[in-house]
């Protein structure tokens, strides 16, 4: 039956409106996610009044039973902002990844620090992290004014530091170091699963999953896992 001018008046006004509120929606998406980029940018705006380069650090894989610790350092140009940056955890790993290429394209400096399992075994993951940190810092481009760290304070250096608690969701510049630092871990891990198969790498990238813990019950440890991690956990086994 055919529609009447009124009907199609009508439906075509509500199409109308659906448009004008979708729009309306994505401005005020918009609106928020600017004001989250400049909330971001709140220590950067501190320091860049004094500072040339302002360095944001971050690492990934501290919790692990396998694989490596992995810090990077990021320095921004100068009032940069990039949409949909925020504390790795917080992204899926398609935005990550989505990201990890503009962060590298756009930054002044890119530095990344990698340390072992082994090496973490020798000198425990706390200082492990510092190491890695440490080489993040020695690999950029340039050398910094002031370090923005996620909420630690990185012995040995002798740059200016600043520690942030949840400095990943505070700070662009440690936010892009997290998503450097966790992207080319997760690279890495995905990796191993083709020298280690059977152990499900690629998916819980060495983190302690029940299929993880299941795998290393199965077929023993391989050479990529953190021996002291591992006593610790059959200790707490054997205690419960």
């Amino acid at each position: 039956m055919a529609l009447t001018a009124e009907e199609k008046e009508q439906r075509a006004k509500a199409r109308e409106a659906k448009a004008r509120e979708r729009e309306a929606r994505q401005q005020e998406k918009e609106r928020l996610e600017t004001e989250r980029l400049e909330a971001m940018r709140v220590y950067e705006r501190e320091y860049e009044a004094t500072c040339d380069y302002i360095c944001g650090i971050d690492e990934a894989g501290r919790g692990p039973l396998a694989g490596p610790v992995v810090a990077a350092a990021v320095i921004l140009p100068a009032g940069l902002t990039i949409p949909l940056v925020n504390d790795s955890k917080k992204l899926t790993e398609r935005r990550r990844e989505l990201l990890y290429p503009e962060i590298m394209e756009k930054a002044v400096a890119v530095g990344v620090g990698i340390v072992c399992e082994k090496r973490i075994d020798q000198i425990n993951i706390l200082q492990a992290t510092y190491e890695a940190m440490r080489q993040a810092i020695e690999n950029l481009a340039v050398r910094p004014d002031v370090l923005l760290n996620d909420a630690v304070r990185i012995p040995g250096v002798e740059i200016p530091q600043v520690p942030i608690v949840k400095g990943d969701a505070k700070s662009i510049s440690i936010a892009c170091a997290s998503i450097i630092a966790k992207v080319t871990r997760d690279r890495m891990m995905s990796e191993y699963e083709k020298q280690y198969p059977g152990y499900g790498f690629a998916s819980h990238k060495g983190y302690g999953s029940a299929s993880h813990m299941e795998a290393i019950r199965s077929l023993g440890p391989c050479p990529l896992h953190r021996r002291t991690f591992l006593k610790n956990i059959r200790r707490q086994e054997e205690t419960e």
